[in-house]
Formats: C-alpha cells, sequence, structure tokens
C-alpha cells in the first residue's frame, strides 16, 4: 500500500504545474515625442485601470536623437515608479548604445548604461507602487553588474528579461562596421548563461511556457535567409536550441522596428520548417501609441494570448 502510495505522489509531482490564468501588459519605443511624454502617464494609468499582475517595457525610453542626460533618464523613471502595478524595464539602444552620438549628448555609453543599472535596478524590487521580487543575475558574483537581467514565475509560466538592444546589439560598439567589442563579447557571454539557466528552470519546474522579453529584434528573416545580424547570430541559434528542447511555449518580446506583430518566424536552418512552439511579440512603437495585452494560461495548450491596445490614432514623430 505503502509502495503505491509513493508511486502516485511521485505521479503527481511529475505532472506540469498549473496556476491561475493572469494578465499583463507589454509595451515600449516610447516616448519618442513631446506629445507621448505628456501623455506616457495616461497611457500607464490605462493600464493601472485594469487587472493586470504587471507591465514591461521592452526598452527606447526615449528616441534615437533625444539627449541622453541625467535629467532624461529620471524624468521617465519617475513615471515609471507611478505605475500601480509592478513594472519590469528592459534597456533599449537609445538610451546607452547611441548616446554617444553629437544628437545625444556626445556620452560615453557604457557609463550610460551604468547609470541605468544604478537608477532603474538599485535592487531586487521591480519598479513601481506594488511589489514584485525579481530575480536578477547579478545575485551571481560572475556576473554581479548585469542588474538589468531578471526572472520571475507567473501563472505557470517563466518571465525572463535580457540586456540585448536594438540596432546591432552593440556589436561594433562606437565604431560601426567593425568587429566585436569587449563589451558585446562580455554582455553575450552573460546572456547566454541567463537564457540557459532560464530554460533549465522552467524544464526543472515543468513550467508551461517561458516568454523572454529583449528591447533588440534579431532579425529572423535575415536569418532564415542565411544573412543573420553578426550582433544576434549566437542570440538566436540558442533561443532556437532551448526552444526545440523546450516542451511548453516559447515567446520572445521585443521593439526596435516599430512594427507591432505576432507571428511566427523561427525556423530550423536546414529544413527551414517553421519551429510550431515558439511565438514573436513585437510591441507597439512610436509613431503609434498603446501597449499589447498579455494573457498566461498553463491550461491552455497555447499558454499565451495576445491583444493589441491602441491607445490613440497616428502621431507623427
Amino acid at each position: 500500500m505503502k509502495h503505491i502510495l509513493a508511486l502516485t505522489i511521485a505521479a503527481l509531482l511529475a505532472l506540469p504545474v498549473h496556476a491561475e490564468t493572469l494578465s499583463f501588459g507589454l509595451f515600449g519605443d516610447m516616448p519618442y515625442n513631446q506629445w507621448q511624454r505628456d501623455n506616457l502617464p495616461e497611457l500607464i494609468a490605462e493600464m493601472d485601470g485594469e487587472d493586470l499582475a504587471f507591465v514591461v517595457h521592452d526598452g527606447d525610453i526615449k528616441s534615437g536623437s533625444g539627449v541622453c542626460s541625467d535629467e532624461a533618464l529620471r524624468d521617465i523613471l519617475s513615471v515609471f515608479r507611478k505605475s500601480r502595478h509592478p513594472l519590469v524595464y528592459v534597456p533599449g539602444d537609445n538610451e546607452w548604445t547611441d548616446c554617444h552620438r553629437k544628437s545625444n549628448g556626445g556620452y560615453d555609453p557604457l557609463e550610460r548604461l551604468g547609470k541605468l543599472r544604478e537608477w532603474f535596478f538599485p535592487d531586487d524590487m521591480a519598479l513601481g507602487r506594488r511589489p514584485l521580487k525579481l530575480q536578477r543575475q547579478s545575485r551571481d558574483p560572475a556576473f554581479a553588474k548585469y542588474r538589468e537581467n531578471v526572472r520571475w514565475e507567473a501563472g505557470g509560466a517563466l518571465f525572463v528579461g535580457m540586456n540585448v538592444p536594438g540596432s546591432d546589439n552593440n556589436y561594433s560598439g562606437t565604431k560601426r562596421g567593425s568587429g566585436p567589442v569587449a563589451e558585446f563579447i562580455e554582455r553575450g557571454a552573460a546572456n547566454k548563461v541567463w537564457l540557459a539557466q532560464a530554460f533549465a528552470h522552467a524544464r526543472n519546474k515543468k513550467l508551461a511556457g517561458i516568454l523572454v522579453v529583449t528591447q533588440g529584434n534579431p532579425g529572423f528573416h535575415a536569418a532564415n535567409a542565411g544573412r543573420p545580424n553578426p550582433g544576434y547570430r549566437d542570440f538566436l541559434s540558442q533561443l532556437r536550441e532551448e526552444t526545440r528542447s523546450f516542451a511548453g511555449q516559447v515567446v520572445l518580446v521585443h521593439g526596435d522596428t516599430h512594427q507591432h506583430r505576432i507571428d511566427q518566424p523561427l525556423e530550423e536552418p536546414d529544413t527551414k520548417e517553421t519551429v510550431k512552439n515558439f511565438t514573436r511579440v513585437e510591441t507597439i512603437g512610436s509613431p503609434f501609441f498603446g501597449w499589447v495585452r498579455g494573457t498566461v494560461d498553463a491550461a491552455d495548450p497555447q499558454v499565451f494570448k495576445f491583444t493589441p491596445r491602441y491607445w490613440k490614432a497616428r502621431q507623427a514623430n
């Protein structure tokens, strides 16, 4: 009898983890102009009015020509902190990799990244007024400076934030067209470990899905055509391999190219077959203004569902 009971308990423990259905908000690539900055609190207030577990901004908190000043960064931070829901922020290229541009004020990109880490990621909590504890990669002494890489569980799924910004993922630093710079190599190594650990955690916990948030569009179509962007080649290759060996659903959320879409662009390099348990969601970005409502239901084979929520008509840059 005890043997049968033990087998029954073991079988139950082996079942996938299920949890209550919950919703969340996704937005990014904003504000890019004064109208968007003026209305950003209203957009967040709209999300505040809905029953969301958390919201995520996937980077670019200013335009590519905006000044990367302390005042500009602190201004958006103050808006994020007022969110009623926990707010997780993933850095974009406009607020650090591109800050060397004259129009941006000629800042040192690594110094700006340091400020983002200091101000936006000061502890293990998300931004916003309602608490959400995050696990940061910086807890590992080997990756102590990567405070922006985070993960948390919700609704029977794992959510992961990674610093993979737009343009070219800072592949060549301030000298576009040259080889990979040390920052790219070091951060790439940290990201590789973080993504592998995330998938291992999801498999061990038998989670129904995993949702990864980056800022940069990794260039699926170019990679499928055999012309991968060197800044994203290794990330895409690892993402494909991890997804292939994961039983649940995988979603990549990104911004960068300002074209809202929900599709399945990940292909096997040899057969060109679509990786069927992978979905890409690109958030709504300037000149459009809005957010995407996501839902996770671990009991649903699809696990994740997404609905665009445009806040206003098209605005000029």
